[in-house]
């Protein structure tokens, strides 16, 4: 009786011990492949090669979302954009899919494809970032795609942040124009839904100025000391109403005191040459 329990027992504890080796092996196998994620991790030395044979092996013999997922980035990393678009294929449809898809068009490429399919899977930073590199060869055409990316966050009522950076993104290319005011007005938009966002007050303040909006460029530049009492930028920024009105001993004292808190205020330099 005692001979014949000890072996299921026996049975059972292998068993245990060969799925429990499997799965460090898969374990191992995701580190490989998901190294890049954390490069300075000692999963980052795993060999990428290790991973993709056993992610190979498992779709072999039950293929699944996770396989294809892992295979396709597997491909990216390995510069194969082809093998990673046909992976991705295999994917059911979604976030996910729409992600590698993007990369793998990226990676040959088809900016506008690659665009599209950021745009479906609704990476808001993958977007804005190619938007952003479109802005540099095709402003209007940007602007219209920041305009869209905006139209869609605010109908899904998601990424309030994205939103506000939206707005900011849009303020910076109407600048870009010499659009001052237009800046402006997107500006306070992405104030209102971040109203402690020095990013977006100082660029509003500056568009104010810009556009010969001093009184609001002044309201906004004492707000942002008020904010961020130990910025310089608001100080040159009051500097530069004070030398536009004529007051060029009180835009010094302006500059005396940014100096002062903040040395490396990045409003400094050109504030320093209108100075001389």
């Amino acid at each position: 009786m005692r001979s014949s329990s000890r072996v299921p027992r026996a049975i059972v504890g292998a068993l245990v011990l060969f799925v429990a080796l499997l799965l460090a092996i898969v374990q191992l196998a995701s580190d490989a492949i998901y190294a890049s994620a954390a490069p300075t991790a000692l999963v980052a030395h795993l060999p990428l090669a290790f991973g993709l044979r056993v992610y190979q092996a498992i779709d072999s013999v039950a293929p699944a979302a996770y396989v294809n997922d892992a295979l396709a980035l597997a491909a990216l990393r390995q510069g194969d954009a082809l093998a990673a678009q046909r992976y991705a294929l295999r994917m059911p449809a979604g976030p996910r899919r729409d992600d590698l898809l993007a990369q793998a068009a990226a990676a040959q490429g088809q900016t506008v494809l690659a665009r599209e399919y950021y745009f479906a899977a609704d990476d808001v930073a993958a977007t804005q970032a190619a938007i952003a590199r479109l802005a540099r060869t095709d402003l209007p055409a940007a602007m219209q795609l920041e305009n869209r990316l905006r139209e869609q966050l605010l109908l899904l009522g998601r990424h309030p942040d994205a939103v506000a950076d939206s707005y900011y993104n849009s303020a910076n290319y109407e600048a870009w124009r010499h659009h001052y005011l237009a800046g402006y007005a997107l500006d306070e938009r992405a104030l209102a839904l971040a109203p402690l966002n020095m990013g977006y007050l100082l660029s509003a303040a500056n568009n104010a100025y810009s556009g010969g909006d001093l009184a609001d460029a002044q309201r906004l530049f004492e707000r942002g000391i008020a904010i961020d009492p130990g910025g310089g930028d608001s100080y040159v920024g009051l500097g530069w109403i004070a030398l536009r009105e004529g007051h060029r001993d009180r835009a010094r004292a302006y500059l005396q005191q940014a100096r002062a808190i903040d040395p490396r205020a990045e409003m400094i330099p050109a504030f320093e040459a209108a100075l001389k």
